[in-house]
């Protein structure tokens, strides 16, 4: 099967069908907001979407917490002409798992969003200007977390006039938003699905988290993050962004690349037998489209997503049974079972703990040849299951 890889973390593949929706991004905005660690953010902004309507009790809220590269374009196209659709679009829509036409589905982008020089991705973070100097915050912007993500999340909420959520659902980076809302607001959240997800980040995902930091703190166009004024260090944040593919897929979808993109491996190898500065052809794919993606994205942003997700641990307890204490939610969770980004031990771990307090909790592994990417990809192969459960 032929794929059309779009490089993100985790990544998108176009698999699903023409959306029928039609979607606009939105901006919400807060004077000042406090981090989780105690730190003031002013004139906060972040992007959101939505689909389908709101319905008078305002009880039909399917809140979707997106992914480390995404941002809140979860379904639908900005317009007709729009060659892809949002991620999920595949289970996002009327008639779909999460059906449009019975809930109010809505989705936003994060603080220190990845893609802060898309037009399509509203996000605060250190690429933006600070008001009290009139100059990018740079590394002066405060350390946040995935409790942030979710305060900020709550806070558009209630200006909606939300009180409640029917679920949660958030894939990646984005079930770690999802599992800490059910702990944190546990009122909140009577259904949590976690796809391709965790608990908390234990100390093997740690250390491969800093391995995409490192290319950009030694990129020397970094500058210890001053590069607003001058050359953003590309090549660093092209280097984390093929790191951060490669732990995305699998070895058996890298070794099919070959075949469904005409890579000439005999030609490969005696060129990079000849010269030591060429690279092999599979390396050179990566970086092609690694660096594509790049430039919409902000390297400082990338450093501090990566710190939010080392600091995770859900309800932001000492330890994940005491995150999870007041827990309250029916939860799903959909880890890949060839997953080596988020193996599938650290749902498996949350979901037996669960369990183990009394909890109602599900566990089914997906499956596909795309690793972590199967929880975006080839999502639709649970979305009966999905549906059925939040209508639990």
């Amino acid at each position: 099967m032929m794929y059309k890889l779009i490089i993100s973390c985790c990544l998108l593949f176009s698999l699903s069908a023409q959306s029928e929706l039609l979607v606009d991004k939105q901006r919400f905005e807060m004077d000042e907001f406090t981090t989780f660690g105690g730190k003031t953010i002013k004139q906060l902004a972040v992007g959101y979407e939505s689909y389908g309507e709101l319905n008078s009790k305002k009880d039909n809220v399917i809140l979707i917490t997106h992914y480390f590269s995404a941002n809140s374009h979860a379904a639908g196209k900005y317009s007709k002409d729009d060659a892809q659709a949002g991620y999920w679009d595949a289970i996002i829509g009327p008639g779909k798992a999460i059906d449009t036409n019975e809930y109010f589905v809505i989705s936003v982008d994060t603080l220190v969003n990845l893609n802060a020089n898309d037009p399509h991705t509203i996000t605060t973070g250190p690429a933006t200007i600070d008001p009290d100097t009139g100059k990018p915050y740079g590394l002066t912007f405060p350390v946040v977390t995935i409790r942030d993500f979710v305060n900020v999340q709550k806070a558009l909420l209630e200006s909606l006039g939300i009180s409640q959520l029917h679920a949660v659902v958030g894939a990646s980076m984005g079930s770690m938003q999802a599992i800490d809302w059910a702990a944190a607001y546990p009122e909140w959240v009577p259904r949590m699905i976690s796809i391709v997800g965790s608990g908390e980040t234990d100390d093997w995902g740690s250390s491969m988290l800093e391995q995409w930091s490192i290319p950009i703190r030694l990129d020397p166009n970094w500058q210890q993050g001053n590069y607003y004024d001058t050359k953003a260090p590309i090549e660093g944040l092209t280097s984390a962004l093929m790191f951060i593919t490669q732990a995305a897929l699998t070895p058996e979808f890298f070794n099919q690349v070959a075949q469904t993109n005409d890579i000439d491996h005999q030609k490969s190898q005696a060129l990079i037998l000849q010269d030591i500065n060429q690279s092999p052809a599979i390396v050179t794919w990566l970086h092609e489209r690694a660096k594509q993606r790049a430039a919409l994205m902000d390297a400082n942003h990338l450093l501090y997503l990566v710190r939010a997700n080392q600091l995770f641990v859900a309800g932001h307890q000492d330890e994940l049974a005491l995150g999870l204490k007041n827990v309250k939610a029916k939860t799903l969770f959909l880890p890949s079972d060839n997953d080596l980004l988020l193996m599938p031990y650290l749902a498996k771990r949350a979901h037996q703990i669960l369990i183990e307090q009394g909890k109602h909790s599900e566990l089914i592994e997906l499956e596909g040849n795309l690793g972590h990417l199967n929880g975006v990809s080839l999502i639709s192969q649970q979305g009966q299951k999905i549906k059925q459960f939040l209508q639990q």
